[in-house]
């Protein structure tokens, strides 16, 4: 796969990502707890991508003689990462103003940066230092941070969040090292086995859905958004497209959920958004610019030395 190909999967998929917080919003407003939402939005995920993972198997036989035992189990140890994103994010919706968990949610965009020069050795370039400091800025004012304060930050309430960033960005640096040459419809599912098996550790199924939960069309409707976007879509897109660009340009990328969770409050929830925060949208698109730039400037190049090309062998 090409770069801005992977690019442009890894954008989609985080655009999906960013419409989470709407349906989390609307499960709580509705009486449903945070163990309800999770534990059916993981049934459906499983539903779902084991029915795609099913036709894959068949399609790709030999791909399947790859998947050793150690595979597997690495496949769900990082899919237990997005299991765990999901309670210890939307746990911190339950205790924090949205606003600020998704400014703790967030951290992932330097977390990134770190992991990568910590494990990769890889030190962050003077573009991926602006491009997070940028980011960074972008979001204390989309999350709109400067109005809400920090007096409603409660201890339990930030230790979610944080741990929300931490799990977020061990999940994209991992997704791209972990039997990369199996493809993404057959990793996918697996990957989620270990979420659900995570999920349904912390909140038993037995326990936690009641006859009203099983029977509550709204949980299947909030908690199904969830799953196509969080638990579907974004671990499929993720699994395409992250091993053919870095740790921290990823994470840089996936600051796009944050602009799509403010439009999607003005649009979906009628929220009033005020101009600080729209200038935070900018600031973050403009980051990611910045963090992208030697690789737009490249295609520029590469396009132009195409056209040039073709335009000397016409006029020979």
């Amino acid at each position: 796969m090409k770069r801005h190909n992977a690019i442009i999967i890894f954008l989609v998929g985080a655009c999906f990502f960013g419409l989470n917080p709407l349906f989390v919003k609307l499960g709580y407003s509705a009486g449903w707890t945070l163990a309800e939402i999770n534990v059916i939005q993981v049934i459906i995920a499983l539903a779902v991508l084991w029915t795609i993972g099913i036709f894959a198997i068949r399609r790709h036989p030999l791909a399947v003689k790859k998947l050793k035992l150690k595979t597997i189990v690495s496949l769900m140890i990082t899919g237990s990462f997005t299991g765990l994103t999901s309670v210890l994010y939307y746990g911190s919706m339950q205790y924090l103003p949205a606003s600020l968990a998704v400014v703790l949610l967030f951290q992932f965009v330097w977390v990134g940066v770190l992991f990568e020069w910590i494990f990769n050795k890889k030190r962050p370039s003077w573009q991926t230092t602006l491009s997070v400091i940028l980011t960074m800025v972008g979001v204390l004012f989309a999350a709109d941070a400067f109005n809400g304060g920090l007096a409603n930050m409660t201890l339990l309430g930030f230790i979610l969040g944080i741990g929300s960033a931490f799990s977020y960005t061990a999940f994209v640096f991992v997704s791209g090292r972990v039997a990369v040459d199996v493809p993404a419809t057959i990793r996918t599912p697996i990957m989620i086995t270990g979420a659900a098996i995570l999920i349904f550790i912390i909140f038993p199924p037995y326990t936690t859905l009641s006859s009203n939960a099983l029977a509550g069309g709204s949980l299947w409707l909030y908690a199904g958004g969830l799953a196509l976007c969080g638990m579907i879509l974004t671990p499929l897109l993720f699994a395409m497209s992250t091993p053919h660009i870095s740790a921290s340009l990823a994470t840089l990328l996936g600051a796009i959920e944050l602009p799509v969770s403010v439009v999607v409050a003005y649009i979906g929830l009628s929220e009033y958004i005020a101009s600080s925060r729209w200038l935070g949208v900018l600031l973050i698109l403009l980051a990611i610019m910045i963090g992208e730039m030697k690789g737009i400037w490249g295609m520029l190049m590469k396009s132009k030395r195409r056209v040039d090309h073709t335009g000397r062998k016409h006029s020979a």
